[in-house]
């Protein structure tokens, strides 16, 4: 990782387990930030978005995100003030705040372009979000799109605990190795790896 760049971990709805991809790369990886809420139950969009806008400017360097689920969601909420310190992002699995009633505050989901690098992952077979409106999202933020065949939420239940190819896809956002973003290389790193690797 690039000493001038920190890294700012944005759960989703109920937070991520340990032995979640994000609970480990926050041990993991040096001088990571994981976003806390006060509410991980009943989630207030002003809250979430504050504690992550909060979080994301107390850091010295340009930030890369990395959100999973609703986590992606209130990161698209994001005032430009906050934005413009973001460097890239990570979006994995985002939510559907529409499909359940508890996340109704996070609707409608912003449509407009975001002001830095993305790559946004969803699965073809996510219960949380159709992966057409994934790539719908994909579409009106800019993101690279990483289709998955049948990876679930992307989470512990999904059996993305360790998940090389997030890691690469990370990797790729910091600058470490360009050669990751091609398809062709991402297909090999993991059990659950992607079949599409496409710019929207």
């Amino acid at each position: 990782m690039s000493s001038s760049t920190s890294i700012v971990i944005v759960p989703g709805w109920r937070d991520s387990a340990p032995g979640h991809w994000q609970s480990l790369w926050a041990e993991r990886l040096v001088g990571a930030v994981r976003v806390q809420q006060d509410d991980w139950i009943t989630p207030s969009r002003a809250a979430w978005v504050a504690s992550i806008g909060r979080s994301i400017l107390a850091q010295a360097a340009p930030v890369v995100v990395v959100a999973h689920s609703l986590g992606c969601i209130a990161t698209a909420h994001l005032p430009p003030e906050v934005a413009a310190r973001i460097a890239g992002a990570l979006l994995v699995a985002p939510a559907d705040p529409e499909r359940r009633s508890v996340l109704n505050d996070f609707a409608p989901v912003p449509y407009q372009k975001l002001p830095y690098r993305s790559v946004l992952v969803a699965s073809s077979n996510d219960p949380f979000c159709p992966v057409r409106l994934a790539g719908a999202y994909a579409r009106a933020w800019g993101s690279e799109f990483v289709r998955m065949q049948d990876a679930g939420h992307i989470n512990l239940e999904s059996g993305h605990g360790e998940w090389p190819l997030g890691m690469a896809l990370l990797q790729s956002l910091l600058g470490e190795s360009p050669a990751q973003r091609r398809p062709d290389n991402a297909h090999n790193l993991d059990p659950h790896s992607a079949d599409s690797y496409q710019t929207l």
